[in-house]
């Protein structure tokens, strides 16, 4: 008896040709011969093996954007094992970075469109930007999105400000792609070595990136990185606004310090450097102070100090005045950040500063006191008013996220700025087991800890800012620290009158001391004004 033939088995002879968001089925397109030998299938022994380009999808992340900082996120994420895959609009630029600081390593994949960049990546695949914050990044989501499937990723590690983080999630939320706003801290040097990042945005995202970001981020003397998941929505561009703030804020002491030494005893680099030095060996300990004391050494091509060389005119990016709206908008005094952001302002004006000069009188008198003692009075002015501003700057973020519904963890974002970021310190140490001990905390300044640090600083604190006032050296950063710091303790301001002269004028009512609030009244303080009120509210 004859066996039955077995039915031939069909072999679909097909090759996957994917570039972004490729049809499912075969499609032919024009290629070159080498291109055309690299897909077509190999057939042997009636066996047909399909090489497909599954096999190229090797990259673990993109990056767009290769400045310095996405040149040095890349080779910091390649440093931890990741693959990663580098794409600049100006592709020469991708060229330059395989060939330049990325040669050798074969784990770095430089890709010279959108499609090849999203072909060669992982599911799901995540897509990092490190563009302009703005119309940029817009415009490199518009460009990403069609080549992209339901839980991809995007990223974007610039400045934006986080009510474009907000925008852009829901809006990508709703095409089934994830993003993430993650603020970075630390400069070109930070991100080469490791960085503080604030990552915020779409919570679904976080599982797929936290390994690679706690891997390249900084850590602290025990090894904890200094990132971690901030908040849903711009939770983590808000968070980095208010760091920039802070920084602002943070380096303005830092040069009134600096001014009233140079000014009030005539210090020279040399004598500024060994205080510096001394300063940053104690509470005081950061980055900012650090590079503060190296700045005063370092000589210019005539052999004479270089900060003394450079135009006193400050720029600015926008962060610090970011911060400063917003405290307006949300009623919070943060007046220290405000003060070092006018500052700036008011050092750009430089012409009109040097006219004035000419007319207008002020330095009646000269420091003749104890030099060692005015110096101590310096530091503990700063270190006073150091806390002034982190208090505000917490005060901020925890209306912003009662507001907004972030549910922010101060403790994390405390530790997130310990290392790796501009305002890294070990001050910062102190703020988080603040947060530890009463995560409800209101403020810094009702901390055991900090209010004790207060009341030892404030003598000198007084006594340096009363001294910069004789003398006619301006510091406004440190007098607005004090300034707040009594208005805070005070159980009465002022602004009882302020409401009678609003109600005067303008019949906006006020409450009474001896009536429960939320009840309001009107005067006719005239007798001709009327008994009408305006309605009750506030802006």
């Amino acid at each position: 008896m004859k066996k039955p033939q077995k039915a031939k088995k069909k072999v679909k002879q097909t090759a996957v040709i994917k570039a972004g968001k490729a049809p499912r089925r075969a499609v032919r397109k024009k290629t070159n011969v080498n291109e055309s030998k690299k897909l077509r299938p190999v057939v042997r022994s009636k066996r047909m093996v399909t090489i497909s380009t599954e096999l190229e999808k090797k990259g673990d992340i993109a990056l767009m954007g290769l400045a310095v900082m996405g040149q040095n996120l890349i080779l910091n994420m390649n440093d931890k094992g990741y693959t990663v895959v580098a794409y600049n609009r100006t592709v020469e630029k991708v060229d330059d970075f395989i060939s330049g600081a990325a040669k050798g390593r074969s784990s770095i994949l430089g890709a010279h469109s959108i499609g090849e960049m999203v072909r060669i990546l992982r599911r799901p695949r995540k897509v990092m930007l490190m563009v302009k914050a703005g119309e940029a990044v817009d415009e490199s989501i518009q460009t990403i999105v069609p080549y992209l499937d339901k839980g991809d990723i995007i990223i974007d590690g610039g400045n934006s400000h986080f009510s474009d983080t907000m925008r852009r999630t829901g809006e990508l939320a709703g095409k089934g792609l994830l993003y993430i706003g993650a603020g970075i801290s630390g400069g070109e040097e930070g991100a080469r070595t490791g960085p503080s990042i604030m990552p915020g945005g779409n919570p679904e995202a976080w599982p797929f990136v936290k390994a690679l970001f706690q891997a390249i981020a900084a850590k602290t003397s025990d090894g904890t990185p200094c990132c971690n998941w901030v908040g849903p929505g711009g939770a983590g561009h808000y968070v980095k606004m208010v760091h920039n703030g802070i920084e602002y804020g943070d380096m303005q002491l830092i040069c009134e310090t600096y001014d009233l030494m140079r000014k009030g005893l005539d210090l020279s680099a040399d004598e500024l450097h060994g205080i510096f030095a001394e300063w940053n060996r104690g509470d005081l300990d950061s980055y900012l102070i650090g590079i503060t004391r190296d700045i005063f050494t370092y000589k210019d091509t005539d052999g004479k100090p270089l900060v003394d060389s450079i135009l006193d005119a400050a720029g600015q990016k926008g962060t610090g005045k970011w911060t400063s709206i917003n405290s307006l908008v949300l009623g919070i005094p943060v007046t220290l950040i405000a003060e070092a952001v006018y500052a700036r302002s008011l050092s750009a004006m430089k012409e009109e500063r040097v006219e004035a000069s000419k007319i207008l009188q002020g330095r009646a008198t000269t420091f003749t006191g104890e030099r060692e003692s005015f110096v101590e009075d310096i530091r503990k002015a700063l270190y006073a008013s150091k806390i002034i501003s982190y208090a505000q700057g917490f005060m901020l973020m925890r209306e912003a996220s009662k507001e907004c519904g972030w549910g922010l963890n101060f403790g994390d974002i405390a530790l997130m700025w310990r290392s790796g970021c501009i305002i890294r310190s070990v001050f910062l140490e102190k703020i988080k087991e603040a947060f530890d001990r009463n995560p409800g905390l209101s403020n810094l300044l009702l901390d055991p800890y900090f209010n004790s640090v207060i009341q030892e600083c404030l003598p000198g604190w007084r006594s340096a800012i009363s001294t910069a006032v004789q003398i006619g050296v301006p510091v406004p950063a440190l007098a607005t620290a004090l300034s707040f710091y009594d208005g805070y303790r005070s159980e009465r301001l002022p602004a009882n009158l302020l409401q009678a002269q609003r109600d005067y004028f303008g019949a906006h009512t006020y409450e009474r001391l001896d009536k429960p609030r939320g009840r309001f009244f009107h005067t006719n303080w005239t007798g001709t004004g009327g008994d009408i009120a305006s309605g009750t509210y506030n802006a």
